[in-house]
C-alpha cells in the first residue's frame, strides 16, 4: 500500500510500508518516494526481496527515468541491496554517506555505479530536487557510524531511519502512533540494543528541535504525526540509556 503522507499536487512524500508478506525472512521495512514537479527521490529502497512489488506500486508517480536520485541512509542491505536494479532501470544518481561510499559498489554490478555516485559528507549537506531542497543530517551511531537522515521542509516530514522504528508485524494498515506509552514496548528492545549510547541521542536531539517537524517516519514500524506526539518521542531518546551505556564486563568474556 502507498500511503501518502503529504501531496499538494506539486509535492508529495509516499510511504510504502508493507512489501515484506507476512511470513518472510526479511525484516519490516518502510520505503520512501519524494517527488516534486517532474523530479523524485527514492529513499532507502530496500533489497531484492521487495523490488518487483515497490516498482510496481511507485510507478504511478513516476516513469523510472524521471527518478533523479537512490538515497541510502547507510549500508545495511534492508536499506540499499536492490541499488543495481534501479541503476539499470533508470539514470539516476546514488546518494550515500562519504563513509559508506567505498562499499555501496559491492551491490551493484562492476562498473555500472562508476560515475554516479554523490557522497554525504560527514556534516550532511542541501540536495535539489525539482524546486526544493532537502535537507541530510546526520544521525552518526544512531545506529550507523555513518548515518544521515532526511528532512523534508515542505512536508515537514524527518525521514529518521532506524531512530525511531518499531518492531511489529506487517500490516495493511500503519497508522500514526496514539498513545505513546502504549507504543513503547515495540520500541525500547529495539533501540537499547542497536543505537550507539546516549550522548549520541542527546546531541541529535538538540538538532532535531531546531525543525519545524509535523511528522516523524522511521524506516520500521508506524510513524508520528503532530508536535506534541513529536515532543514525547524527542524527551524519551534524550533520556535514552542505550548501546555502550548499558555495556559491562559480563558482555565481554570469552565463550
Amino acid at each position: 500500500m502507498a500511503v501518502e503522507l503529504y501531496n499538494d499536487g506539486q509535492h508529495k512524500c509516499i510511504m510504502f510500508h508493507d512489501l515484506v508478506a507476512a511470513g518472510e525472512d526479511g525484516v519490516q521495512a518502510n520505503q520512501f518516494l519524494i517527488v516534486d514537479g517532474d523530479h523524485s527521490v527514492m529513499i532507502d529502497p530496500g533489497g531484492d526481496l521487495i523490488y518487483n512489488d515497490l516498482f510496481m506500486r511507485s510507478y504511478k508517480y513516476l516513469f523510472t527515468k524521471s527518478l533523479d536520485f537512490i538515497i541510502g541512509s547507510h549500508q545495511d542491505p534492508d536499506v540499499i541491496s536492490s541499488l543495481d536494479k534501479w541503476l539499470v532501470g533508470s539514470e539516476c544518481k546514488v546518494i550515500v554517506p562519504t563513509l559508506w561510499e567505498r562499499f555501496i559498489p559491492h551491490f551493484a554490478s562492476p562498473g555500472k555505479i562508476k560515475n554516479r555516485i554523490i557522497g554525504i559528507p560527514e556534516e550532511g549537506m542541501y540536495i535539489h530536487l525539482g524546486d526544493s531542497v532537502l535537507q541530510a543530517i546526520p544521525a552518526h551511531f544512531l545506529h550507523s557510524e555513518g548515518n544521515f537522515q532526511f528532512y523534508d521542509p515542505v512536508s515537514k516530514i524527518l525521514l529518521s531511519g532506524d531512530l525511531c522504528s518499531s518492531v511489529l508485524e506487517v500490516s495493511e494498515h500503519h497508522p500514526p502512533v496514539e498513545n505513546f506509552e502504549a507504543h513503547l514496548h515495540h520500541m525500547e528492545d529495539f533501540h537499547k540494543r542497536y543505537m550507539g549510547g546516549n550522548k549520541a541521542c542527546r546531541y541529535w536531539v538538540n538538532m532535531v528541535r531546531q525543525l519545524d517537524l509535523e511528522w516523524i517516519v522511521p524506516q520500521h514500524g508506524r510513524p508520528f504525526q503532530g508536535k506534541p506526539m513529536i515532543e514525547q518521542v524527542l524527551n524519551w531518546i534524550e533520556h535514552l540509556q542505550c548501546g555502550i551505556d548499558l555495556m559491562t564486563q559480563d558482555h565481554y568474556q570469552i565463550p
